[in-house]
């Protein structure tokens, strides 16, 4: 999600405010030409491969929208409050704008079934903010949604996997007991999103371009919080390693610990935010105090690794040893194979295609290897398996980088009872919600899904090895939210 081409206009909300026109692409959402009137904020949105049908998987995508505005005497920026009056917020054809009782952003979907490319289409969505004189930013994230409904846990195969059960309406209004749930589990509280529930959950992992407008909307302290290297460092040093693909770097230093810094793409190192510059690429050196933090701030929250496995198998029968895609097909990619193209860019593509294929098992600490764009299996034509999509069409919840999941393993992690983001951080830069797992210790997450250098094993649908405290920052972690 990059801004670009800063342009200042005079609103009127009960007091002057001043407009921004931001464009934001998350692997393919578009977001331009925004402009400010009143409380209401107008932009055109455009992303592709968009679908909505009532055939199995009988789901659709959607983009999560929520807004930022920057108060021009402080400088500092906030959540906008939405609307969560339908009637309030407008889409053009064929796009509708769904509200959510928080008011902390929109989902903006197909009004009707269809599939293919959205072309740059208006939406105005309505703001409950405060008079003043402000900056905004409009933020997309693509999303998938997930149908309420039951699902088998487990595959009788995989290592320290649950027990074969189903998950039905009764396990979420009773909770389940740890001798039913096995895997080393704690009983699990009916207030423990157990995977019944629907849920919209991120089509991609966190991507390097995402994380980046992220930190450029903190403070100088959440900045320090939320990287490896002080906002203070001279231009050109790396937040987190110059090294796996990764390639956030200072553009502007901070200053005093008051200014905070400016950051920006640059994979390659030279001109920044260029096309070659990894802005597609999954943010790597994320730690569970970042993660969720960006959670946070974008109102989202940690999915379970219940939620885990319904995301990734759907309705269908377990299959014993399945992957993320459904069969036990699976095909090994890294990033210096000969086969990968347009390195580090939007169409950074691997051919052949070929089934089950997977960003795994890379036995090297090369600096040059890491995980691959978001969505590079996924084309227009491809399908579940050929894509690596889980039933619902989420992509790489096998490798690439570990999915950070809230974990059924202890105390810590079953207290978790849903609670979504606020938008807002504390002012160490810290997620503020007391029912999530400590940004400091990590107890109650754990890890799913395998990553760029884990054995297959640790892909598999059903597999919890990574179901271990990891409070770290390295080059295997980064993740995905829910809503």
């Amino acid at each position: 999600m990059k801004a670009k081409g800063l342009l200042k206009k005079i609103a009127v909300a009960a007091s002057l405010m001043l407009g921004y026109t931001s464009q934001s692409s998350a692997n393919n959402v578009a977001i331009t030409g925004t402009s400010v009137s009143g409380s209401n904020i107008t932009f055109n949105i455009s992303w592709d491969n968009s679908w909505n049908t009532n055939l199995a998987p009988n789901n659709w995508d959607a983009v999560w929208v929520f807004v930022k505005y920057q108060d021009c005497a402080t400088r500092l920026w906030a959540h906008a409050g939405l609307s969560t009056v339908a009637s309030d917020h407008t889409a053009g054809s064929p796009l509708q704008a769904d509200p959510v009782t928080d008011g902390k952003g929109v989902f903006v979907r197909r009004s009707s079934l269809g599939g293919g490319n959205i072309a740059s289409t208006s939406v105005t969505l309505k703001m409950t903010i405060p008079a003043g004189t402000y900056n905004y930013k409009v933020f997309g994230v693509e999303m998938v949604n997930v149908p309420q409904g039951d699902f088998e846990l487990s595959d009788g195969t995989s290592i320290s996997r649950y027990n074969n059960i189903t998950i039905n309406a009764t396990s979420q209004s009773a909770g389940i007991s740890a001798a039913t749930l096995g895997g080393t589990s704690v009983t699990v509280p009916s207030t423990f999103p157990v995977g019944y529930n629907s849920v919209y959950c991120m089509k991609y992992e966190i991507t390097q371009e995402q994380y980046v407008e992220f930190l450029n909307s903190l403070t100088y302290e959440q900045q320090a919080s939320r990287t490896i290297s002080d906002p203070i460092s001279a231009a050109g040093t790396y937040a987190f390693s110059n090294a796996h693909r990764n390639g956030i770097r200072i553009s502007v230093p901070g200053n005093n610990s008051a200014l905070p810094a400016v950051y920006a793409c640059d994979a390659t190192s030279g001109i920044e935010n260029n096309s070659d510059d990894g802005q597609n690429v999954p943010c790597t050196f994320l730690s569970w105090g970042d993660l969720g933090a960006y959670l946070d701030w974008a109102a989202l929250r940690p999915m379970t690794e219940l939620e885990f496995e319904k995301i990734c198998r759907g309705p269908l029968p377990r299959v014993a040893g399945e992957y993320p895609w459904g069969t036990t097909n699976i095909t090994y990619i890294y990033s210096t194979l000969a086969g990968v193209v347009n390195d580090l860019t939007a169409s950074e593509s691997f051919s052949p295609a070929t089934n089950g294929m997977c960003v795994y098992g890379v036995a090297s600490a090369n600096a040059a290897y890491g995980p691959l764009r978001a969505g590079i299996f996924a084309t227009g034509s491809s399908g579940r398996e050929s894509a690596a999509a889980t039933y619902y069409g989420v992509m790489e919840m096998g490798g690439n980088v570990y999915e950070r999941t809230v974990c059924t393993a202890n105390a810590s992690g079953v207290a978790f009872n849903g609670t979504l983001g606020d938008g807002t951080l504390l002012a160490s830069g810290d997620a503020n919600q007391a029912t999530w797992p400590s940004a400091t210790t990590a107890v109650g997450i754990g890890q799913r899904g395998g990553q760029w250098v884990s054995a297959a094993t640790y892909v598999r649908t059903s597999d919890r090895q990574g179901i271990v405290t990891d409070a770290a920052r390295t080059y295997v972690f980064g993740g995905r939210g829910v809503r």
